[in-house]
């Protein structure tokens, strides 16, 4: 049914809330807490981007992710009062640029590909930042692009975005199954016309606006079962 299978990076196939055991190492007390305000306020930033000028041609205040992650950190760092030396800056921008995977990210990617399906990434991350994390994953072989919104200067959840998919691939609309950890992402990939797998690992409830997703599990496992 499906000749793509589309995946989200940060927070589906990779942990983004890993991060915190370092940032505790380095601010005792407060690891957990700045790893969620770090990542609700880079998303926050990519829509900021995003809707204050929702350009088709690209957004004229775009910023590549990986400068968004940094000020988003510095931000939330002043927000907490904590002291962000050059050298903590230094070592947990290089632990983002190489997050842990799921445990069963892995697995996943290497049976998808082993029944002849396209694979791909779809992020808001630039492809540097992409292509190191990936490789660090030891994902590079199971994927056969990584997409990144630096090609169109918007973010998600922007249409432009999901329609790189189209562009990369020989593929339908119906022919994509697009999986996502952040209900956000799953509700806007639905409104754009794919079918949709919501990783929902922390049995959060989905949104209560637009389309539920077309299948919804605790685990990137789940999926093999659909497949």
């Amino acid at each position: 049914m499906y000749k793509l299978i589309a995946f989200d990076a940060y927070g589906t196939l990779f942990d983004v809330y890993s991060i915190s055991q370092l940032a505790e190492e380095f601010f005792p007390g407060n690891g957990q807490a700045l790893a969620l305000m770090w990542r609700d306020r880079q998303i926050e930033y990519t829509r900021l981007v995003t809707m204050s000028d929702p350009n088709p041609s690209g957004s004229k205040h775009y910023l590549p992710f990986w400068d968004i992650t940094i000020l988003s950190l510095r931000y939330v760092c002043q927000r907490m009062a904590l002291v962000l030396t050059p050298e903590y800056e230094k070592h947990l921008m290089d632990q983002y640029a190489k997050l842990t995977p799921f445990e069963d990210s892995l697995n996943v990617l290497k049976t998808i590909k082993e029944q002849g399906k396209f694979t791909a990434i779809l992020s808001n991350g630039s492809k540097e930042m992409l292509a190191t994390v990936v490789q660090s994953g030891g994902l590079t072989p199971y994927l056969d692009q990584l997409l990144t919104v630096e090609e169109v200067r918007l973010f998600k959840t922007a249409p432009q975005v999901y329609e790189l998919l189209l562009k990369a691939f020989p593929v339908q609309k119906k022919e994509i199954l697009f999986i996502s950890s952040n209900a956000w992402d799953a509700l806007a990939a639905k409104w754009f016309g794919v079918d949709v797998f919501w990783v929902n690992r922390l049995g959060h409830p989905f949104e209560e606006i637009g389309e539920r997703p077309n299948y919804e599990g605790s685990s990137l496992s789940e999926i093999v079962s659909i497949l």
